[in-house]
């Protein structure tokens, strides 16, 4: 991918970002800014990598605390399933993040996974302008 080609994913990537921020309750995103102040602070008695793993650790251990207080008897047969859905639910939150930030911080962070989730909603959305 050429650096026009990469510049253009990573702003579309930021509209992407932008949109579903559009499309969720701005309460959300006080809560994520509260507990990144938080793990910002934490970073910097323990440092970065100790409050990243905790904080992996600690949603991990949240999550399957949601998931059992939801899934009464289905939890051992809707496991997989659970386990799928966070795990790529995890890996497209990183990705968008990786994008977003990279192009924020005009650091080449690689072609994106989500790169033809991207051009497709760019298609779709010249599409729409076009109309």
């Amino acid at each position: 991918m050429n650096e026009q080609n990469e510049s253009q994913a990573a702003n579309d990537a930021a509209a992407q970002q932008q949109q579903a921020a559009n499309r969720i309750d701005p309460s959300f995103f006080n809560v994520v800014n509260e507990y990144l102040e938080l793990t910002n602070r934490q970073s910097q008695v323990h440092g970065l990598k100790r409050i990243s793993m905790a904080s992996l650790y600690a949603a991990a251990r949240f999550n399957a605390h949601v998931y059992l207080a939801h899934a009464g008897a289905q939890a051992p047969t809707e496991r997989k399933d659970f386990l799928d859905y966070m795990s790529t639910l995890y890996r497209r939150m990183l990705n968008e993040h990786l994008d977003g930030l990279g192009h924020e911080r005009g650091i080449d962070v690689g072609e994106s996974e989500l790169a033809a989730e991207y051009a497709a909603a760019q298609a779709a959305q010249q599409a729409q302008s076009a109309s």
